[in-house]
């Protein structure tokens, strides 16, 4: 009997450890109410706080031009974010650069390759991206071409880069590109709130945390990450990892939440 209460008492912990109410999405709240993040909220009946710890500012082109990178001398160009696209595109605007109709596009994931559809005809170019949406599978497509090609490799100022040290220890011809700055937003006032669980999409969202509360402490709190760099910058910073994105079976962070809180219910 006392064993059943022990077992009990443990599964009823369980539940109430796991029990999911409020979730923190650290990006900026959808523009449409037709978001799957508010059908994901309205199924499962949790409570959505939206708030971006990062903002990303763009270089102009008078500081580029300093970093002495001459787009049409490249032949290819590596996007690891929707952001690096704009970024890129606006500086050739700026600038008055020409985009050859030859240049290639390496993408870390199919959802990054789809939108440079705003700024060429994607079906008249040669675009590529990692299988499984992880680095080591775009540095895969990028080594069955890096004996032909001359990189661009977009970059924030304040960004670790894999992929820069992999061109260099493979000797692959590239040119580092600083586009844009990262910068971390006030989040004090988010922050005063409970959630159950915080979800990030990018390593510098997870510095902005220790920013505000250097000793931040995880106990109770799940976490949720998008992509093997955020989820590297949160296993380093001593956080445990309970929802990972993108993986075989969940592709996007809803599909990864919806997953977990789906497996909660049973």
């Amino acid at each position: 009997m006392a064993k059943a209460e022990r077992s009990q008492a443990k599964s009823t912990g369980k539940k109430e450890q796991n029990k999911v109410g409020a979730i923190l999405i650290t990006q900026p709240k959808p523009e449409t109410e037709k978001s799957p993040y508010f059908d994901l909220a309205k199924k499962y009946d949790v409570k959505l706080a939206f708030h971006p710890f990062i903002r990303v500012e763009g270089l102009a082109g008078k500081d580029f031009r300093k970093q002495r990178v001459d787009i049409p001398e490249h032949t290819a160009i590596i996007f690891t974010s929707r952001n690096a696209i704009d970024h890129f595109f606006r500086i050739c605007e700026e600038l008055k650069v020409k985009v050859s109709q030859e240049m290639k596009y390496f993408c870390i994931t199919e959802a990054v390759a789809l939108y440079l559809q705003k700024f060429i005809l994607y079906r008249k170019r040669k675009v590529f991206f990692s299988a499984d949406g992880s680095t080591e599978g775009l540095l895969e497509v990028i080594g069955k071409h890096k004996h032909n090609e001359k990189f661009i490799l977009p970059t924030a100022d304040n960004g670790k880069n894999d992929i820069g040290q992999y061109l260099t220890n493979n000797s692959i011809a590239f040119s580092e590109a600083t586009l844009y700055r990262t910068v971390s937003n006030d989040i004090a006032t988010v922050m005063k709130d409970h959630y159950d669980m915080i979800v990030f999409f990018s390593p510098f969202s997870v510095q902005t945390l220790f920013e505000f509360d250097p000793k931040f402490k995880q106990n109770g709190t799940l976490i949720g990450a998008f992509g093997p760099t955020t989820s590297k910058a949160i296993e380093d910073a001593g956080l445990r990892l309970d929802v990972k994105a993108p993986a075989p079976n969940a592709p996007s962070m809803v599909s990864a939440l919806e997953k977990y809180l789906g497996d909660m219910k049973k």
